[in-house]
């Protein structure tokens, strides 16, 4: 197995189902307000989808976070360090990370994500924009704590979290994956995450409802890989995208709406959804300097250093793991 093959840690059944996956739509399908984890937004068609979401124009995440890492490389070198393993947590296609591996000179680059087939594509393809890096490619689910590959055992770990994923947890579950990103980068770790910034509602909508549909159809591929991957008849024609402002929560909310009565089944079981009825499917938390640190402290982090875009839009915040303490 070569490096850019990676190691696979994602549990499926002998028929090849990702059993995660078929246990949480089943649950969540089962709930009064159906609702699914965001995370299976991202098999390798919502990967190539969201992609395409973050050139769109009304979806300004991307461009101001790339802004905060091109501007920024100095600074970032000086707090962080050379020689670290860094360790992406839903990797994604790694379009920003070759910003901060130039900045930083780590010593070797883990990318974590649950999409295999895509993370070994950017595995590879990064692999020959840094021809002297090790690169090790793991097939997980992050939201979990990650065996890391043995040769990056002894390295200090710098956790690479950005494009602010760390919204679309609700705050228990948020903190829950940031004390198990401490767990598994180790106790001299460091964290670089990207989260998004409180503004103007009509701002917030636009980026996750746009003009082109690109982030509808990323919404209702999950419908389609359910019917693909768990047997599901799921009409997916007869749903449609909406994102939604929740000032109570700070958050945008994306639901899959029925727009009809359906009737449809999931890896052999029944459900039924009237009109106006949706399956939540993802949030997406907005923050303020307050609220961020905050986060970081309950998940056992330490804020070192915040950086915005020009504009204040966005927000990367370098933090160190928490030392434990006897008393406030």
């Amino acid at each position: 197995m070569t490096q850019n093959e990676g190691i696979q840690l994602v549990e499926r059944d002998e028929e090849g189902v990702v059993v995660a996956f078929r246990d949480d739509v089943l649950t969540g399908l089962s709930q009064r307000q159906k609702a699914i984890p965001a995370r299976w937004l991202y098999d390798d068609a919502g990967s190539q989808l969201f992609e395409d979401i973050t050139q769109i124009p009304e979806y300004y995440p991307t461009r101001a976070e790339t802004e905060i890492l091109e501007a920024r490389g100095e600074e970032f070198a000086e707090l962080i360090g050379a020689g670290r393993a860094v360790v992406e947590f839903g990797s994604g296609s790694s379009v920003k990370t070759p910003l901060l591996l130039k900045a930083i000179d780590p010593g070797a680059y883990v990318p974590l994500d649950i999409a295999g087939d895509f993370l070994r594509a950017a595995a590879a393809e990064l692999s020959g924009k840094f021809p002297g890096l090790p690169v090790h490619p793991v097939e997980a689910d992050f939201t979990k704590r990650v065996e890391l590959p043995a040769e990056v055992a002894d390295m200090p770990k710098l956790g690479f979290f950005p494009g602010s994923t760390i919204g679309n947890m609700v705050p228990r579950t948020a903190v829950d994956l940031l004390r198990e990103m401490r767990a598994t980068l180790g106790t001299e770790a460091m964290l670089l995450i990207g989260m998004d910034l409180i503004k103007d509602e009509a701002v917030l909508e636009a980026a996750y409802d746009d003009a082109a549909g690109v982030t509808a159809e990323f919404n209702l591929n999950l419908l389609r890989r359910i019917n693909r991957e768990l047997g599901g008849t799921i009409p997916v024609e007869q749903f449609r995208h909406e994102a939604r402002w929740v000032d109570t929560y700070a958050r945008i909310e994306m639901h899959a709406v029925a727009q009809a009565d359906v009737e449809f089944e999931v890896a052999g079981e029944s459900f039924v959804m009237q009109e106006g009825e949706s399956i939540h499917t993802e949030n997406s938390h907005k923050f303020d300097y307050r609220s961020g640190n905050t986060l970081l402290l309950a998940g056992h982090w330490t804020p070192v250093a915040r950086w915005t875009d020009a504009q204040d839009r966005f927000s990367l915040i370098l933090a160190k793991a928490t030392v434990a303490r006897a008393a406030p």
